[in-house]
């Protein structure tokens, strides 16, 4: 347990945190309470999933930098982040049902589960499928999102700086449902670019392995053959 994967730990520890703090009796309120009213709930949870996005870049840095790139790390990584993005994805559903209706969850969902599968497939023939700008743009648009999901919970719009002008008007509700579909839209054609952008190559790679003679790998312990006894100890009975 290095830095970096204690930095991955901590993402994956943000994901029953981030179910408490917007479940109904956060913090401690009991059965039947409605949680904090005053919007403290809206922004503690964003905060900790910003947080927990930061780790994500951060943890892979690390590694990189101080050469602490491990089995776990490259295990752990994409787990802590399919995690947080579902676990996220999943309670808007529940939450600001107005904002994210179940099919976006859906699509969000499947479409990590495509590209892991893609990632695992490359893996499997021995080369590495990196992130493309697109799908680093996903992962920032998907941020916001979520973020302004949440605090649409509680906000319609926010009023900055009253006394000057008049003041300037955030509208909150309308940057989280222009963040999701634009999410949407994004994280659709990063998967089209995967898919066009690797699979040639994976089939072909898988192709030669096929070609090649193939072997199942079995946990199971083979059966023991009976021993066929030779040389003078090999019997006959004749009735």
């Amino acid at each position: 347990m290095n830095l970096p994967n204690s930095i991955t730990m901590s993402r994956v520890a943000s994901v029953p945190l981030l179910i408490w703090i917007l479940s109904p009796v956060f913090p401690f309120t009991g059965h039947g309470h409605t949680g904090l009213l005053g919007g403290e709930q809206e922004i503690i949870a964003s905060l900790v999933f910003i947080l927990a996005s930061i780790t994500d870049g951060l943890d892979g840095y690390l590694a990189r930098k101080r050469k602490q790139i491990t089995t776990m790390g490259i295990l752990l990584d994409p787990l802590a982040d399919k995690l947080m993005v579902s676990t996220a994805f999943i309670i808007l559903v529940a939450y600001t049902p107005g904002l994210v209706p179940p099919w976006i969850a859906v699509l969000v969902i499947g479409r990590e589960f495509l590209v892991s599968g893609l990632r695992s497939i490359a893996a499997a023939e021995g080369f590495t499928i990196e992130a493309s700008e697109i799908g680093k743009l996903k992962t920032v648009i998907q941020i916001v999102s979520v973020v302004a999901s949440i605090l649409a919970h509680r906000w319609d719009y926010w009023l900055w700086f009253p006394n000057f002008h008049g003041g300037y008007v955030v509208g909150v509700r309308f940057i989280a449902l222009t963040a999701i579909y634009w999410m949407c839209i994004v994280s659709i054609i990063s998967a089209v670019d995967y898919f066009v952008g690797f699979w040639k190559k994976i089939d072909h790679a898988s192709d030669d392995r096929r070609a090649q003679k193939s072997f199942v790998l079995s946990r199971k312990a083979k059966p023991a053959s009976p021993a066929v006894p030779s040389g003078p100890e090999r019997t006959s009975h004749i009735s």
